[in-house]
Formats: C-alpha cells, sequence, structure tokens
C-alpha cells in the first residue's frame, strides 16, 4: 500500500477510536483487553502517538523512549488522545519521503514505516475500542486488513523476540478468501520465518476474509471466526503465545 493510502487509513481508525471510546465512556471494560478500562486504551494509544510523532518531527536516529501515559479522564482525556492523534497525522502528511529516522521492522522508508505501523496500531485499539462496546466487527477494508496480516506475519513475528515457537518444525498456513493474500508461515524453536506463497503443504491452515483474520491474528476475534483446518494445536498455540506487548 501507498504510504497515502495508510495515512488515510490512519485518520480515519483514530476518529473512529475516539468517537467509539466516548460513547462507551471511559470507565467501560474492554473485553478483548481484560486488564483495560477504556480510558487505559486512550491513554496508551495517545501515548504510541506521540512517540511515533516524536521520531517523524525530530528524527530521532535510535530508539528514544516515549514520555509515558497522561493523568486524565473523562473529556480531557479524549480531547488529549484527539489532539496527539492529529499531531500524527499531520507529521506523517508533511513528512518528506526522505526522512530519516529510527525504524523498528524493514520498510521502503522510515516514512513508510511509520505511516504503516501506526495504522494498524490504531486500527487494532479501535477494535479494542469497540469491543467496550459489546463485539468487534470484522469490518475493515481487504486491502487494509491484508496489508496488515503481512505486517504481523512477515515483520513483528520475523523478530526474535517473537514468542510462537515449537520444538519440532511445522508449517501454519494463513489463507485470505477475499484477496490474493496467502502466508506460509515456518514455524520452529527459532523466530517464524513467513513467506507470501502456499509454500507446499501445511500441519494447520487458517482461512477467512482477510479482516476476519486480520483481528483473529491479533487475538481480537476468536479463533472460531475464521475456519481452522489440520492441527488446531498450532492455532491455539497462536492464540497462547503470539501477543504483542509494549516495551
Amino acid at each position: 500500500m501507498e504510504i497515502t493510502e495508510h495515512i488515510k487509513y490512519l485518520a480515519a481508525e483514530g476518529q473512529l477510536l475516539a468517537d467509539t471510546a466516548e460513547r462507551a465512556g471511559t470507565g467501560a471494560a474492554v473485553a478483548t483487553c481484560p486488564e483495560w478500562r477504556v480510558r487505559d486504551l486512550l491513554r496508551h494509544t495517545g501515548m504510541v502517538h506521540r512517540w511515533a510523532t516524536a521520531f517523524v518531527t525530530e528524527g530521532h536516529p535510535s530508539y528514544h523512549p516515549a514520555e509515558g501515559e497522561p493523568d486524565l479522564d473523562g473529556a480531557e482525556l479524549l480531547g488529549w488522545f484527539r489532539e496527539g492523534h492529529g499531531r500524527l497525522v499531520s507529521a506523517l502528511t508533511e513528512a518528506p519521503d526522505s526522512l530519516a529516522c529510527w525504524a523498528f521492522l524493514p520498510a521502503p522508508s522510515p516514512r513508510a514505516f511509520w505511516a504503516r505501523r501506526q495504522a494498524h496500531e490504531t486500527a487494532v485499539h479501535r477494535a479494542d475500542a469497540q469491543s467496550a462496546l459489546g463485539a468487534v466487527v470484522p469490518d475493515v477494508a481487504p486491502e487494509f486488513a491484508a496489508d496488515g496480516i503481512d505486517e504481523l506475519l512477515c515483520g513483528m513475528h520475523s523478530r526474535e523476540k517473537s514468542r510462537v515457537r515449537t520444538p519440532k518444525a511445522a508449517v501454519l498456513r494463513v489463507r485470505a478468501t477475499d484477496t490474493a493474500g496467502v502466508w506460509t508461515v515456518h514455524l520452529s524453536d527459532r523466530a517464524p520465518r513467513t513467506v507470501r506463497t502456499d509454500g507446499g503443504d501445511a500441519d494447520c491452515e487458517l482461512s477467512g476474509t482477510a479482516a476476519e483474520l486480520y483481528l483473529a491474528l491479533w487475538n481480537r476475534l476468536p479463533l472460531e471466526a475464521v475456519t481452522v483446518s489440520g492441527d488446531e494445536g498450532l492455532a491455539l498455540l497462536w492464540r497462547e503465545t503470539s501477543a504483542i506487548t509494549w516495551s
């Protein structure tokens, strides 16, 4: 996807997150993250937005810590979130393609990395806000959802910090039924290795629409939301070990 498309989704998903959080109320429980209330979701996501904005606007060449979460709630917290989200969208829109700063996944450029990462960060947390109103609906656009699956499998879980490991080599396939997206994830006692092809036989396959897979792989929908074929233990392994945590 183009950088401008990622920025478009970042803008839309952030607005939806804020609107949904406002309807739910900051004290509502977040079903997809049982330890959180909506106020925690807004504080965390707003902190991440400001953290990302600092790289884009200040050009930090190496890791730079976030400033921390604010002690805000209610309307003041919602205003703080909206302001930070708007600053991030503006920073990425105005940044040159020659932007040089730190990034933690391979990408065509740091600007492309931050636009993509923050678009999906925000979309996943928008689903969290939605869960506070009762249920997560797989209403993510197919092309954006497929892009998010690709980032998760080929990017986030290609890192050594991924905990998705098996003592015996196995293959997990992910197949989107409404796009051309197919990913073959090679599991072992090392970090997963993903290729964007059928890649031969698989021990387990997860199939469904790109939106269903996107949210299920991010553990925002239950496994029952997609079709699991073959060794269900590998699907459960993903569910139990694939969580991405802030650090």
